[in-house]
Order: structure tokens, then C-alpha cells, then sequence
């Protein structure tokens, strides 16, 4: 998990969230050297964590279903978001078509907008699993 606290939440609807991280962490190594920042995948993957939090919420406790990053839209990277820095993260829902849910998102550091877009989850179905990578 990407997403280190949850500050605000209306089941189903919205959530803020706040990460950060650390200038040792691994993925630091070669993104940038001298000037290192979080890479835009990663603030992406927190952005959906964020809206996975808010879509979870909305069900009962136990009862909450799998999500899968379905679609990113019109995802934009403003500025860097660096190690140390607090980025905060909000993820509000616009609409849901039967199992997709899209949110608006969007990251800031300092109240400056670092990436924003519209991410699209989907409810996995029984037997449907995320794709899983090889380390």
C-alpha cells in the first residue's frame, strides 16, 4: 500500500488520503540521480488505492469486493513530488455504470496540483484475480 493515512472519508463517494516517501526507498535509485522524485507510476497506483478506499467503503465490512485498475484517463503530471514531501491524495467518485466506478483524482504537494486525471475501477468478478508480476 502506497496510501500511509486516510484523513477524510464519505463512504462510497470521496476520500483523502495522505502518502509520502522516504529518500532511501529502492525506487529512488535511478529516478533521478541528484534530483530524485517520485515517478508518475507510483503517484497513479496511490491516486487508485485512494479511490479503491473510497469505492470499499461504500459496502458493508467483510463485504467489500475486489477492485482492478480498469482505465486511466486523461491522467496529467504538473510538477515533481519528491521524497519527504507530505503528497496528499483525493479520489471522488463521478459515476458508476453498472461494475465500473470512475473517479476524479488528484495529488498535491503544498497545495500545488502534482498529477490529476480520471481513474476507472472495476468490481472483480468470482474467479477473476489481478494480473501478478514477476519479481
Amino acid at each position: 500500500m502506497f496510501v500511509r493515512e486516510i484523513l477524510a472519508l464519505e463512504p462510497g463517494q470521496l476520500a483523502d488520503c495522505q502518502t509520502s516517501f522516504k529518500a532511501d526507498d529502492p525506487m529512488f535509485a535511478g529516478h533521478f540521480p541528484g534530483n530524485p522524485l517520485v515517478p508518475g507510476v507510483i503517484l497513479t497506483e496511490a491516486l487508485a488505492q485512494t479511490a479503491g478506499i473510497a469505492a470499499a467503503s461504500g459496502f458493508a465490512v467483510g463485504a467489500q469486493p475486489l477492485f482492478l485498475l480498469s482505465a486511466i484517463r486523461g491522467m496529467k503530471f504538473h510538477r515533481a513530488a519528491h521524497p519527504g514531501e507530505a503528497i496528499y491524495l483525493r479520489a471522488e467518485k463521478l459515476a458508476q455504470v453498472d461494475e465500473l466506478l470512475q473517479f476524479a483524482v488528484r495529488a498535491t504537494v503544498r497545495g500545488a496540483v502534482v498529477a490529476e486525471g480520471q481513474l476507472v475501477l472495476s468490481i472483480a468478478t468470482a474467479g477473476q484475480e489481478p494480473i501478478a508480476t514477476a519479481e
